[in-house]
C-alpha cells in the first residue's frame, strides 16, 4: 500500500459504506500517519452518518407501522406561534412520500436556522402535499389562542391538494373526518410532523422579518414576536401595534388601560 496516495486512498474510503468491506480492512493496516488520519475521519463521519440513519429510522416508526395497515397519505400537522406576543400562529399539514429520506429532519427547534431553511427546501420539493394556514392575532383575541391553533391546522388540511388517509397531530385532537392519532412532542417523534413544524417554523419567520421592515423598534427579526427583554422595553416605548396580541399580557393590560382613558 506504500505506493498508494492518499489522495487515492481518500477517494476510495469515500465510496465505501460497510466496515466489513476488504478495502477498509487492508486500509487499516497502513500505518503511515497521514492513512491513520484518514481512518480516523472516516469512522467519525460514518458513525455520524449512522447515528442519523437510525435517528430517521426512529422518527418513521408510526409512519411505518401506518402503512403496514394500510394507509398512503399520512399528514402531519403542526404548529408555530402559541406562545409570542405579537404575530400569527401558523401551521402545516404534511404528507410525505413513503421513499422519502432526509438524515438529521427533527424538530424545528433543534434544528439551526440554517439547517431548517436547507430543510424546508427539500421538504417543499419533495412532500406529496403541504398545506399552510396562518391565523392573524386579531383572530387569536377572539377566540383564545388553543381554538386559533385548532383552526388554523384545520385551515392546513383544507389547504392540502391531496387527500390524507390518516393525521398525525402535534398534542392536539381535531374534529375531522380522518382517522387520526394525538401524539405529545410529536415533533420528536413522527418524521411527518416534524416536516410539518419546519415548513409552519421557516414560513412564520419570514413574516416576522417581513414585519421587522415594517416595525423594526420591536426587533421582530430577531425575536419572532417572543417576550424578549428587548421586546418589553419596545412595548414600553412605543406601546403595541396591530399585529400584538391584546390578550395576551403585558398587552392586555396596556389596551384596558387606554380603553378606561
Amino acid at each position: 500500500m506504500a505506493n498508494v496516495t492518499l489522495k487515492e486512498i481518500k477517494a476510495r474510503l469515500d465510496d465505501i459504506t460497510d466496515k466489513n468491506d476488504p478495502y477498509w480492512e487492508t486500509i487499516k493496516e497502513d500505518k503511515r500517519v497521514g492513512v491513520q488520519k484518514l481512518v480516523t475521519a472516516w469512522e467519525k463521519q460514518k458513525e455520524k452518518e449512522w447515528q442519523l440513519h437510525a435517528r430517521f429510522v426512529e422518527l418513521c416508526t408510526y409512519e411505518t407501522e401506518l402503512r403496514k395497515q394500510g394507509y398512503t397519505y399520512i399528514a402531519g400537522i403542526d404548529e408555530v406561534g402559541r406562545g409570542p406576543l405579537a404575530g400569527p400562529v401558523v401551521t402545516a399539514a404534511v404528507i410525505l412520500p413513503e421513499n422519502f429520506y432526509l438524515p438529521g429532519i427533527d424538530d424545528s427547534k433543534k434544528l439551526s436556522e440554517a439547517k431548517r431553511e436547507q430543510f424546508y427546501e427539500i421538504i417543499q420539493k419533495e412532500a406529496v402535499s403541504i398545506g399552510v394556514g396562518i391565523i392573524a392575532p386579531a383572530e387569536i383575541d377572539r377566540i383564545n389562542i388553543y381554538e386559533a391553533t385548532k383552526k388554523g391546522m384545520l385551515a392546513a388540511l383544507q389547504n392540502l391538494d391531496q387527500q390524507p388517509d390518516f393525521l398525525l397531530i402535534d398534542a392536539m385532537k381535531l374534529d375531522v373526518p380522518y382517522p387520526s392519532k394525538s401524539i405529545i412532542k410529536g415533533d420528536s417523534k413522527s418524521v411527518s410532523i416534524a416536516a410539518a413544524s419546519i415548513i409552519a417554523k421557516v414560513t412564520r419567520d419570514e413574516m416576522m422579518r417581513e414585519l421587522d421592515k415594517e416595525f423594526p423598534a420591536y426587533g421582530f427579526a430577531s425575536n419572532m414576536g417572543y417576550g424578549t427583554k428587548e421586546h418589553l422595553l419596545a412595548l414600553d416605548r412605543e406601546g403595541y401595534t396591530i399585529h400584538h396580541r391584546k390578550s395576551f399580557s403585558p398587552i392586555k393590560e396596556m389596551a384596558e388601560e387606554n380603553r378606561s382613558m
